[in-house]
């Protein structure tokens, strides 16, 4: 079993809401469907300029869809 990175987000659910599936995200951000799926199962922090092209898919600040969890 892998750990979870202290970086949570809502990946997940504001790809859902918006009716995406991980390879539609991954294409429009740059990253394959394997990195969204392990962003959204916190197994894998993107890159700060990955992170800034989710939120800006998803029209949101990027403290919007990532969170820093210390522990």
């Amino acid at each position: 079993m892998s750990k979870q990175l202290p970086i949570t987000n809502s990946v997940r659910e504001l790809r859902e809401a918006k009716g995406m599936t991980q390879g539609e995200l991954g294409e429009a951000v740059g990253v394959t469907r394997q990195t969204i799926a392990a962003i959204e199962q916190r197994r894998y922090s993107p890159s700060l300029e990955t992170a800034f092209r989710i939120a800006q898919q998803f029209h949101c600040a990027l403290e919007d869809v990532f969170q820093y969890q210390k522990s």
